[in-house]
């Protein structure tokens, strides 16, 4: 997600629009004045929420009038652009992007940066279950099948171990804040600039809590068409707790991921770290 400054603008040529994946960011130099990302269903919808009710000063207005993907437009969609011209500042931007592709760009800005990380087991089962429900992602056969894949990094934006390692990569190099979705609940409004009185930081929680961005659909992407997300195969807002994937995970499964992970994160010096096991 990406906060822009009015009068500034953002380029994105898309290399193929259907998998929105982009390939060329080419803002001017000033264009960037803050920004937060997260990879693949790493809490990307709760994330928007508790942004715009801390720029909103915990006005819920707009989270429950404007759909999140107007409050904060993807960067890889094509609307992106048109979506900006008139916002007013701070702007709001969301992606999954990776590093490579993204931080040359934010290095030139004056961008903030939140990037949200997420148990990779969580994060694997939260995208299997997105994968049912996304007709513009392939059905996956079965969730060993996916899990492998997920493993091998030929899902959808590629490695979750990349992503992580890549962004972590640029802790020196930008205005960044590095949370975990286990602790989003904090740290926020101080690196912000906003802060809120103690009855609007509960009215924040309130709002921003699972059960009620499940029944907004304003964040709970139920306004999508039935062409784009099959909503009969379930909802977007599915649980949204810590360590669900204990319910899918075999041993062997969790062995075998266990053992990925220490051979890409073994070294890697993580602000937070997850139980594994």
């Amino acid at each position: 997600m990406l906060c822009i400054p009015a009068g500034s603008s953002l380029q994105c040529r898309s290399m193929q629009c259907r998998s929105m994946m982009c390939r060329a960011m080419v803002p001017r130099p000033a264009a960037l004045r803050g920004p937060a990302l997260t990879p693949i269903s790493a809490g990307t919808t709760w994330m928007q929420e508790i942004l715009t009710l801390l720029y909103s000063l915990g006005d819920a207005r707009p989270a429950k009038t404007i759909p999140n993907w107007e409050r904060a437009p993807w960067l890889e969609q094509i609307y992106c652009r048109e979506a900006l011209r008139d916002t007013e500042t701070p702007r709001l931007l969301t992606t999954h992007l990776p590093a490579h592709v993204l931080a040359p760009a934010l290095q030139r800005s004056k961008a903030k940066v939140i990037y949200v990380a997420r148990n990779p087991k969580d994060v694997a089962v939260s995208f299997y279950h997105f994968h049912h429900l996304a007709k513009f992602l392939p059905e996956p056969s079965s969730f060993d099948a996916f899990l492998t894949q997920f493993l091998e990094g030929t899902v959808h934006y590629g490695s979750w171990f990349d992503h992580v390692k890549g962004w972590l990569g640029q802790r020196h190099l930008l205005d960044i804040l590095y949370v975990t979705y286990e602790e989003m609940h904090q740290r926020l409004s101080s690196f912000l600039g906003c802060p809120l009185a103690p009855g609007t930081l509960a009215a924040l929680e309130q709002h921003c809590s699972f059960s009620a961005m499940r029944d907004n659909a304003m964040a709970n992407y139920s306004l999508i068409p039935a062409e784009i997300m099959d909503h009969s195969q379930g909802r977007f807002m599915r649980k949204g707790v810590v360590g669900d994937w204990r319910s899918h995970f075999s041993p062997e499964q969790n062995a075998l991921f266990n053992r990925r992970y220490q051979e890409e994160m073994g070294d890697v010096e993580l602000p937070s770290q997850w139980p594994m096991a």
